[in-house]
């Protein structure tokens, strides 16, 4: 079901990959994609002027990628989210569905502040 230790956390600190803490919550999109597609947005924009459309089209093709990972990744995570909060286990329930109901909440407040 969930990670008790993960579950008893304060709302504004994850875990990080590696099991140190975070100043925040963990990126929806993990850093390696997100560096790539900052680099071909910084592309774009360093090529505009000696070739608009085609800046314009790279600049639209990276946020087109980000926007599907962005999706993907929120598809997922409230994948996980769902399994386990349907699963029942009456000794965690409370714990579990409190989790989740935090993790939905930190979620689309990051989305709404977008």
């Amino acid at each position: 079901m969930y990670d008790q230790a993960r579950a008893q956390q304060p709302p504004d600190k994850a875990s990080g990959s590696a099991g140190r803490r975070t100043s925040g919550p963990e990126p929806l999109v993990p850093q390696s994609e997100r560096d790539e597609l900052t680099l071909r947005l910084q592309h774009a924009l360093n090529t505009f002027a000696d070739s608009p459309r085609q800046a314009l089209e790279e600049a639209e093709g990276a946020f087109d990628e980000a926007v599907v990972r962005l999706t993907n990744a929120l598809a997922e995570r409230r994948r996980l989210l769902h399994e386990g909060w349907q699963e029942p286990d009456s000794e965690t329930e409370s714990d579990g569905l409190r989790f989740a109901l935090r993790e939905y909440r930190e979620i689309t407040q990051r989305l709404l502040r977008m």
